[in-house]
């Protein structure tokens, strides 16, 4: 019998009609049994400053540690700005890693990304991988997520309709499951 596993899924993109949380909604319904995908927002965390930090975390970033630390794994859905990670990202990470107990520190996770563009997001995956390496997240490494020519994979509405698409997002559930459990082990 299959644990349950409990993902806690961000998208690095804060547009409505974005791919990435499109993608991150064809996750949940994509899941496997047993297995629940929360999708949270950091579209309310404001600009790291440090003398803000000062004053106490936000109860925004305070939120969202509590919701990643409950989480079996999280998963980053990042499209790709300039070559990496977009700047919304990349703070609300700045944020959470400056907490006194690491949300992030040995917890599994997993990374897709979505883009118009043929590459699908490759570099600002890599650059995610890069960054979870200072914060000890443990990055499952195959199957990667990079779907290119977004546009044409989903439709108006935000669904993905492309159907090789949909079958590979889901072996890669599976091998997130899979790894979850390895983790628990």
């Amino acid at each position: 019998m299959q644990e349950s596993v409990n993902v806690f899924a961000l998208s690095g993109s804060l547009r409505q009609g974005s791919y990435n949380s499109a993608a991150l909604r064809a996750c949940q319904s994509l899941a496997p049994a047993g297995m629940k995908i929360e999708i949270g927002s950091i579209a309310d965390v404001p600009l790291y400053n440090a003398d803000v930090q000062a004053q106490g975390f936000p109860d925004v970033v305070q939120g969202l540690a509590a919701r990643i630390q409950a989480a079996d794994a999280l998963l980053f859905a990042t499209p790709e700005y300039n070559y990496s990670v977009p700047g919304t990202l990349k703070n609300a990470i700045d944020w959470l890693s400056r907490l006194p107990q690491s949300p992030f520190a040995g917890k599994p996770a997993a990374i897709i990304g979505a883009s118009m563009g043929p590459v699908g997001t490759g570099r600002a995956q890599y650059h995610l991988r890069q960054i979870g390496v200072y914060l000890d997240l443990r990055f499952l490494n195959r199957p990667e997520v990079l779907i290119g020519s977004a546009h044409e994979r989903f439709d108006t509405e935000g669904r993905l309709t492309h159907e090789p698409t949909r079958e590979f997002l889901g072996k890669f559930l599976l091998a997130l499951r899979d790894w979850v459990a390895w983790h628990r082990r």
